[in-house]
């Protein structure tokens, strides 16, 4: 990695976590001075204005996000154990495995009427959330751990509306309390699926 490549890397890193706790339009270059401890000249040589940059730091979060689910499911070997530790892997949003909660969450409430990219970004990632569990119900169940009739499709988009759902909630609340509920319900839908 070149020194230009490096720096705009620790750009990224550095706002990243500013722009998933204060939001895009909250946060100002004058806070990415701060964090990064580099001139405004220095930031706009590696990105042409705040939107650039918070796309790149979209994109990190939510790149994080994924890396960190999908090495925790990559532990497990059945399709039932790898929707149950999806399930574990959010119940406490208010301990996120991202700084600022969320990025799905955060960004694509802020983005939905304001910012086309970033909630293209957004969707983008849900749609690949929802695929993931998905493949997974398709994997049980062509290794005959779960019903043939199940909808993996159906099933996927209601658990990750749910898990979404229930970080809002307890975001919110300051407890995890709904999640547990989420976390128990899913379970037991998951488990009348298994053979």
């Amino acid at each position: 990695m070149s020194k230009g490549e490096s720096t705009r890397q620790f750009i990224i890193e550095k706002s990243a976590p500013l722009f998933n706790t204060k939001g895009i339009a909250a946060t100002a270059m004058s806070d990415i001075m701060e964090a990064t401890k580099l001139s405004k000249g220095t930031l706009y040589v590696h990105f042409e204005n705040k939107d650039l940059l918070a796309a790149s730091a979209v994109d990190y979060n939510m790149e994080q996000l994924s890396n960190k689910l999908i090495n925790k499911l990559s532990q497990y070997k059945t399709a039932k154990e790898k929707l149950y530790n999806y399930l574990d892997f959010f119940i406490d949003p208010n301990k996120p495995t991202v700084i600022g909660g969320c990025p799905m969450l955060n960004f694509g409430t802020e983005a939905d009427d304001t910012n086309e990219i970033i909630k293209m970004k957004v969707n983008n990632l849900i749609a690949k959330s929802q695929k993931l569990l998905s493949d997974i119900i398709k994997e049980g169940i062509d290794n005959g751990e779960f019903k043939l009739d199940w909808k993996p499709e159906d099933f996927a988009t209601m658990m990750f509306a749910m898990i979404e759902g229930g970080v809002l909630i307890c975001r919110v609340a300051g407890n995890n309390t709904k999640m547990k509920i989420i976390n128990k319900n899913l379970k037991k839908m998951i488990t009348a699926q298994s053979l």
